[in-house]
């Protein structure tokens, strides 16, 4: 799948409405996408200030929805999915030793990322002292990755040429194979952590307190 191409094509065929698709991706995640939609954007496909705007009020409003769900209905949700209870603590705890710095870097933790909006919801953290975070926080990841995409994409294409856009591909596949990674081995501890869970409640020991309680 040729990325680059797509999103040079996207914003041919579909104008201003590509800007709503990079909304609605960085709303989910996306820092791949926002890579090379900079990279785009250097190459005229798209307004490099609009693509901006969208990735940072996508991602802000993203987590703003993931915290008030963890913060009306936290409880409920890690009852019904206990895997993810280990990302959750793992947020929780990073937020009790860090706190204000750990809701400006969330974004860039790999492995708690997509739990630390609910965490810090689930943690009663106030709501207007997380927006205004928050927005801040998505205002820097925006800038990121957007900016990197940028200006690497024009780095690269006055340095190697037609060479830069293979190499954006490799940079891209080194993304997907170390979050992968994160992913598996995140994912294994998460079993291991409900397993031990069960092994003791079976075993008659109380419960394990944790931050979320």
């Amino acid at each position: 799948m040729e990325i680059p191409n797509d999103i040079q094509r996207l914003a041919a065929e579909y104008g201003n409405f590509a800007y709503a698709i990079v909304f609605i991706w960085t709303f989910f995640e996306g820092e791949t996408f926002v890579i090379f939609a900079g990279a785009a954007a250097q190459q005229g496909a798209l307004h490099f200030w609009i693509l901006l705007l969208c990735a940072w009020f996508g991602s802000f409003t993203g987590d703003q929805m993931w915290f008030w769900l963890g913060r009306r209905f936290g409880r409920r949700i890690l009852e019904r999915r206990p895997n993810w209870r280990h990302g959750v603590d793992g947020a929780l705890e990073l937020l009790k030793r860090y706190d204000t710095w750990f809701i400006l870097s969330f974004r860039f933790v790999y492995g708690v990322r997509n739990f630390a909006s609910f965490a810090m919801g689930l943690a009663q953290v106030h709501p207007l002292r997380f927006a205004l975070l928050n927005f801040v926080a998505a205002f820097v990841w925006a800038t990121t990755f957007a900016g990197f995409g940028y200006m690497f994409g024009r780095a690269l294409e006055s340095v190697m040429g037609d060479i830069a856009e293979y190499f954006l591909y490799i940079m891209l596949g080194v993304f997907v194979l170390s979050s992968t990674i994160v992913y598996l081995v995140h994912r294994r501890q998460s079993r291991k952590a409900i397993a031990a869970s069960a092994a003791r409640e079976a075993a008659g020991d109380p419960p394990t307190r944790n931050a979320a309680d």
